[in-house]
C-alpha cells in the first residue's frame, strides 16, 4: 500500500509542476485557478510522501524521496513535451532514462543491505 501512495504522490508532484507552468501562461481568474491547483497538488503530494514513509511497511526516507522525485521529474519532463511543446532530444530522453535507471539501481542495492 505504501508503494501505491508513493507513486500517487509522485504523480501529484508532476501535477504541481504542470500547474506552475500553466499559471505562468495565464492571468486573472485562470492564473488563480492554476495556483489553487498547485496548492492542492503539492499538499496531496507531500501528504502521500509522508504516509508512504510511515506505518508497518514504511519505505525508508532516502528511497521514498528518490522514487518520489524521479516519478515527479519523469512526469514533468513528459508533461513538458506533451503540453508545453518542449523539445524531444536524444540527450533529454537519455538522461531521463539514466535517472529512472539510477533510482531502480538505488532500490536494488538498498534492498540488499
Amino acid at each position: 500500500m505504501n508503494w501505491i501512495l508513493l507513486i500517487v504522490g509522485g504523480l501529484f508532484e508532476t501535477g504541481f509542476a504542470v500547474s506552475l507552468g500553466k499559471a505562468q501562461e495565464h492571468s486573472g481568474k485562470e492564473f488563480w485557478l492554476w495556483m489553487l491547483s498547485f496548492v492542492i497538488c503539492v499538499s496531496v503530494s507531500m501528504y502521500f510522501l509522508y504516509k508512504a514513509m510511515g506505518g508497518e511497511q514504511a519505505i525508508p526516507v532516502g528511497t521514498a524521496y528518490a522514487v518520489w522525485g524521479a516519478i515527479g521529474a519523469t512526469g514533468t519532463v513528459l508533461a513538458g513535451i506533451l503540453f508545453f511543446k518542449e523539445p524531444v532530444t536524444f540527450w533529454r530522453i537519455f538522461f531521463l532514462t539514466t535517472l529512472v535507471a539510477s533510482v531502480v539501481g538505488l532500490q536494488i542495492v538498498s534492498s540488499e543491505a
